[in-house]
């Protein structure tokens, strides 16, 4: 009997990856697809307003970047464990307290001034809660040695139903019960994320650095990296043009196309298929033939998928390709996170962590201003712009990344 033990054992990381790591990750990834799809579909509703809808888009993702400012370093600081579970409950209460005070609330003033508090502040707190789950993430992947990209598979699959399921739950249940029930919602994934944090500890034993410091460190850490570098470069430049294509989406399908919110959220979940089934085939392609081709390819598609959106004027095409375009960011995001749970020293993790995605998310809010401020009718115009400046900014990060020494071998 007692000859069982060792092979327990040694079959304990997997249910310690499901309850540990998957659980909480996949309520925490409900929480923020219906938070970040879902909030500028409600002001829109709201309001009707085109400008509001982007000024409500850029005060959901300007919060959370000065939420990176700390979130990485209360990280190393305090654990996972902590951070996750107190921001996953805070943003469970803000969402109640909308939902109780929105119905009670006059048109006009009262009720937009609302809506756009609960974008800043539910932004805060998602980006709080991610990196948390984010940084877990990246622990289990160092301790799955050569099979991290499988890891980070799984995670990035999770986010992706997330994904999936976020935007279209959000806007049926706008459309089809109300807002109170969206909200009600997104606590109840809160809730279950905090209930399930994964017990991980602070990633260092050490003194914890001041916040700027801590920047400071993530900074100086990038900057040793330069293939993580040019491939954080490479995609901020892609964002510009993602970030552009979700603040505008509610406007072009309702406005322009005059489709439903619920339609609005189908795009994103056809994507979010999209991406899924690109992020399987990723992992097996890294594994026969490496990081670069796959990461490479993955550019291409997303540059040509973007360009081609820019020009489409039916619901059914902009839902196509914006799938396509998403399926090659599916792609680049495995690289990404493999390359960063491969080179990032462990004991710095949560500050270069919040760093790097300090600097992918820059574009989305001033992606809302320029929904904000550029007419509808010239929105096409600014989307092949910026679909321009991807493909631009893409090819460049690769080529750099082709000739980088030592690369392959360490990573292929």
């Amino acid at each position: 009997m007692r000859s069982r033990v060792g092979p327990r054992h040694a079959r304990r990381p997997v249910p310690t990856l499901l309850r540990g790591i998957y659980l909480p990750r996949s309520m925490d990834a409900g929480a923020f697809a219906m938070t970040t799809y879902g909030i500028p579909l409600l002001v829109l509703a709201t309001t009707n307003s085109a400008s509001l809808t982007g000024v409500a888009f850029a005060l959901e993702w300007v919060p959370r970047l000065g939420a990176f400012a700390v979130a990485g370093a209360m990280v190393d600081r305090h654990g996972t464990t902590r951070v996750l579970r107190t921001a996953s409950a805070l943003r469970a209460a803000v969402v109640v307290a909308a939902a109780l005070a929105l119905p009670q609330l006059e048109a006009g003033l009262p009720t937009t001034v609302a809506v756009m508090l609960l974008a800043a502040s539910t932004g805060v707190l998602t980006e709080f809660s991610y990196i948390a789950a984010e940084t877990a993430g990246g622990v289990a992947s160092r301790q799955a040695g050569e099979r991290a990209h499988r890891v980070q598979s799984v995670l990035l699959g999770i986010d992706q139903v997330g994904t999936l399921a976020g935007p279209a739950i959000a806007g049926l249940l706008l459309e089809r019960a109300g807002a109170a029930e969206m909200l009600v919602t997104i606590a109840v994934f809160s809730l279950l994320a905090s209930a399930l944090a994964p017990r991980q500890h602070a990633t260092s034993t050490e003194t914890p650095e001041p916040v700027l410091a801590g920047l400071r460190t993530g900074w100086t850490t990038l900057r040793s990296l330069p293939a993580l570098g040019w491939l954080v470069c490479g995609l901020t430049l892609s964002n510009l043009a993602i970030g552009l294509l979700q603040a505008a989406a509610p406007v072009i399908v309702v406005k322009e196309f005059g489709h439903s919110s619920a339609d609005v959220g189908l795009i994103w979940s056809v994507a979010a298929v999209a991406s899924l089934i690109t992020v399987a085939v990723c992992r097996r392609a890294i594994d026969r033939w490496g990081l670069w081709p796959v990461g490479a390819l993955s550019a291409t598609v997303a540059a040509c998928g973007c360009l081609a959106v820019s020009l489409t004027h039916t619901y059914t095409a902009y839902l196509v390709l914006i799938a396509v375009l998403m399926a090659g960011e599916g792609g680049m995001t495995v690289v990404l996170r493999t390359l960063r749970s491969h080179l990032i020293p462990q004991q710095v993790f949560g500050a270069t962590l919040s760093l790097t995605i300090l600097l992918l998310l820059i574009p989305f809010p001033l992606a809302g201003v320029l929904v904000a401020t550029v007419p509808p009718t010239l929105l096409g115009h600014v989307i092949t712009a910026c679909a321009v400046l991807q493909a631009l900014g893409l090819g460049l990060a690769f080529v750099r990344l082709r000739t980088l020494p030592g690369l392959h071998a360490r990573l292929a």
